[in-house]
């Protein structure tokens, strides 16, 4: 039975995104696609938090969770998935983040071709220093101070909406991926519990 894909959307707005005024130049483009699975891979990572709170609050332990049998077996109808879905938005989120990261690996690919392009880039080097150890380090503070003086000097991106279209189809292309993998690891378990598959 597929894993119900959450409504991550509901209380979402549109937020500032890239939407590219110039799409002739592909740093902008490449930083839009980048911008959304960061974004996506942040929904989804919320999404896992509140099934993780979820399990932590509702463990199944009857002593932990309920004053009555009647409330522990209502509570266990209505998060009996919780641990499956749970794994489902945590590979849902590694899907979302690792295609973000290809997309900064390309940065040295893709030629800008404006000054609105190079910004781009520069956001997108910028943006990823909150994934390294210490952004206080050379030569993240000075990439940081030349972003800026290029953005007094040239202006910033072009600031639009977020398609939420779009977002909802991210988020769906990632669960879909991420409910075919849990049920291939669930099945391989599976079959190595039943001495199908060698144990190393």
């Amino acid at each position: 039975m597929p894993t119900k894909k959450p409504n991550v959307l509901a209380a979402s707005r549109n937020d500032p995104e890239l939407q590219p005024a110039a799409p002739c130049d592909p740093a902008l483009l490449l930083v839009s696609d980048w911008q959304m699975a960061r974004y996506v891979s942040m929904l989804l990572c919320r999404v896992q938090q509140r099934l993780e709170s979820q399990i932590m609050v509702n463990p199944g332990i009857q002593g932990l969770t309920a004053n009555s049998t009647a409330r522990v077996q209502n509570e266990e109808a209505l998060t009996l998935g919780a641990p499956r879905d749970y794994a489902v938005a945590r590979e849902a989120e590694v899907f979302a983040m690792t295609e973000a990261l290809k997309l900064q690996d390309s940065i040295p690919d893709i030629a800008a071709t404006s000054l609105v392009g190079v910004i781009a880039k520069l956001e997108m080097i910028v943006g990823a220093d909150r994934d390294i150890g210490d952004p206080t380090d050379f030569p993240w503070p000075h990439i940081a101070s030349a972003l800026r003086d290029l953005k007094a000097i040239a202006g910033g991106l072009p600031v639009g909406r977020r398609s939420r279209e779009r977002t909802r189809s991210e988020v769906a292309r990632h669960w879909h991926s991420a409910v075919k993998l849990v049920a291939a690891l669930k099945e391989e378990g599976a079959a190595a519990y039943r001495g199908d598959v060698g144990v190393f």
